[in-house]
């Protein structure tokens, strides 16, 4: 899991746009079956639970 230290390191080197590009990745590997919604890092949570139900893919929302 991601620190909120790690989280604030990242976002001052990248920006606001990691964000977005880590929550497409890990929505992505949630739709393929590879990683777990309860596995995504917490901070990514809200983006990925949109980017899903946006999709069409609201189930895969799961704790």
């Amino acid at each position: 899991m991601m620190t909120a230290l790690a989280s604030l390191i990242i976002k001052i080197i990248f920006g606001k746009d990691w964000c977005i590009m880590m929550a497409m990745f890990f929505a992505q590997r949630v739709i393929l079956g590879k990683t777990a919604y309860a596995d995504v890092p917490a901070v990514l949570k809200p983006q990925v639970k949109e980017l899903l139900e946006e999709s069409g893919l609201g189930e895969l929302v799961t704790e």
